[in-house]
């Protein structure tokens, strides 16, 4: 799982390195070339620009240190919210001072930040910095990059050569002057064997292990300052009298490179994709475009109208199976889906499969899901991949999109994941809660829902029923489909005999129907005589309509309703029940009348 992302970093991220990140730098600061404040400039969007080699400072939780170059707006100009604590104003003014320190340091050896030096020591300047700070509404915790005499900084080989070596001396430093404490003294064989050298668990060569590694930020669920990947920070989870990472024994270059290759997934929106409070991120072996991602299509589907989406996404996948499109051979995709929890990163899922196997799965997905639309007599729009795991919950209109998604249990939008591009049977619990939902809407009279009824369909296909068709099946062998066409029929005429009566025949009966129908179904035919009289002395041939779809339905049943269903049962209802509902354009004389309708629905 980990060598991948290694190998993409050494493709795809140059400037991966230890003792550097990309951070999100909301301002740059422009220094004139005497050290004077010229303006402060917003960076990209309103969240800021991806800025790459940014110095990262080590061991910030020893207090009073500071990031070289790149900070935050509250450490290099001592700007703070209206209600800062006074703990904090003076732990920023610690950061604030070694900041400068640092720069003033550099300056020596990098001339280039002379000018900056000189900013940064004049307290005139600082506090005009400041001032622009809450003229622009910066927020304290936004961050900064520089721009002196024109250029950044950061671009400058020697500030850079600057900044590596004294990180190195740091390093050096902190470890000379660590005092090992009792229980370290007694794995002190352990250590020398790790001074000496450990198997690479990414490389396979011999190297020196990292005791810890970087976090990585933007999990669902995980902690502000991010969340590790390999971490043993518990006796339980050490092995040999090992310590920490060493577990997992990995070299400085590999782990920034995993870490850095992560980040850089999550960040950009084209490769990371939230499912509910977990994420997945998704690369191939080799970069395609994005119009060329199975992937794009599979989660976020491009605007068509209502009658191509299908067809036109199936376009897509089809001439990418057929190798109509340029895409590199023997290519790969990977996936890992993952959560953040007490500060760890919980991996839920990794996927690896060729580049053919992902398109031909996601075409099946889709081929899976489709389903006669409510509307019309044609295939409804294919839904988004939340869409489908948002059909399992109750939809709130007074929450957001994100909100509602995270009703779902972590482990079901994984699952579902794995199941669509795997090609994996659904899992009944699923079902069980989108009918549930079916049954709700029906009872509060609310649209249909056709990612749901597509997820009950494909359901049924991946368990291998051949019967089952995007669109009504008259010839299905199961009773329970033909009973919940039955009552489709049977609303269609009480509103065609009554008229909207409030709660009819769906809302009182239809909960009952689906799990007893043996018990309901009979009482519900005798009713349909009284209305069958009235439709006919009005419209006759509506009323032969009818009189004929009863028939055809009841000869298929024959003389056995079912006395209860099962979940299975009551899921082949539910699809009887809509897709009668959905065949309702059927046309049975002159004056457009809608024969089977939703009725009182």
């Amino acid at each position: 799982m980990l060598q991948p992302l290694v190998e993409y970093a050494r493709k795809n991220l140059a400037d991966s390195e230890p003792g550097f990140t990309t951070r999100t730098v909301r301002w740059l600061v422009d220094i004139s070339s005497d050290g004077q404040l010229i303006n402060i400039l917003p960076l990209g969007d309103d969240n800021g620009e991806q800025t790459p080699k940014c110095p990262n400072m080590d061991k910030m939780n020893a207090g009073g240190r500071a990031h070289f170059l790149v900070e935050s707006l509250q450490t290099v100009s001592l700007h703070f919210k209206n209600n800062e604590t006074d703990a904090n104003i003076e732990k920023a003014r610690k950061r604030h001072a070694y900041f400068i320190e640092m720069v003033k340091t550099a300056a020596v050896d990098a001339v280039e930040l002379q000018p900056l030096s000189a900013f940064l020591q004049n307290h005139e300047q600082v506090d005009g910095l400041r001032k622009r700070c809450e003229e622009v509404r910066a927020k304290p915790s936004d961050w900064l990059r520089w721009s002196v005499a024109g250029r950044n900084p950061l671009r400058h080989e020697s500030v850079l050569n600057w900044w590596r070596s004294w990180r190195d001396a740091d390093q050096a430093k902190v470890k000379n002057n660590k005092q090992p404490n009792q229980q370290e003294k007694t794995t002190l064989k352990h250590e020398n064997a790790e001074a000496d050298g450990m198997i690479c668990f990414l490389t396979g060569n011999m190297l020196k292990p990292l005791s810890t590694h970087r976090p990585i930020g933007g999990l669902a669920g995980g902690h502000p300052t991010g969340d590790v990947m390999v971490c043993f920070d518990k006796d339980a989870y050490s092995s040999f009298g090992l310590k920490k990472s060493c577990n997992a024994a990995m070299g400085e270059i590999p782990a920034q490179e995993y870490v850095d290759a992560l980040n850089h997934l999550i960040r950009d929106k084209r490769h990371s994709y939230k499912l509910a409070n977990t994420l997945v991120v998704h690369w191939f072996k080799e970069s395609i475009s994005q119009e060329d991602d199975p992937l794009a299509i599979f989660s976020e589907p491009p605007e068509m109208t209502e009658g191509n989406a299908l067809r036109s996404a199936k376009e897509i996948l089809a001439s990418l199976r057929n190798g109509q499109r340029p895409v590199p051979p023997n290519n790969r995709y990977f996936a890992l889906t993952m959560s953040g929890a007490s500060k760890r990163v919980m991996v839920r899922d990794w996927m690896e499969r060729s580049f053919e196997e992902l398109v031909a799965k996601i075409e099946q997905w889709f081929s899976d899901l489709e389903i006669v639309a409510q509307s019309e007599v044609v295939l409804a729009r294919y839904p988004k991949f939340n869409e489908v795991c948002l059909s399992m919950v109750r939809y709130d209109k007074s929450k957001t999109y994100f909100d509602n998604l995270n009703k779902l249990p972590a482990p079901t939008a994984s699952v579902l994941w794995r199941v669509a591009l795997a090609g994996l049977p659904i899992p009944q619990p699923f079902i069980a809660q989108a009918l549930a939902r079916f049954r709700a809407d029906l009872i509060e009279d609310k649209p249909f829902n056709h990612a749901r009824m597509g997820l009950i369909k494909a359901y049924f296909i991946r368990k291998g029923d051949h019967n089952m068709s995007a669109y009504l099946n008259k010839e299905h062998p199961e009773p329970a489909y033909q009973c919940g066409r039955l009552l489709a029929i049977l609303a269609g005429l009480q509103h065609a005999a009554l008229g909207d009566v409030g709660a009819g025949v769906v809302q009182r009966y239809y909960v009952a129907a689906s799990q007893m129908p043996g018990l309901i179904i009979g009482r519900l035919m005798s009713n349909a005589k009284n209305h069958l009289g009235k439709v006919a002395s009005d419209k006759p041939r509506l009323a032969s309509w009818f009189e004929d779809q009863i028939a055809e339905i009841m000869s298929r049943i024959k003389d056995y309703i079912p006395t209860t269903l099962n979940l299975d049962q009551q899921s082949l209802f539910a699809l009887g029940y809509y897709q009668q509902i959905a065949s309702r354009k059927d046309k049975v004389n002159n004056d457009n009348n809608d024969t089977s309708g939703k009725g009182d629905n």
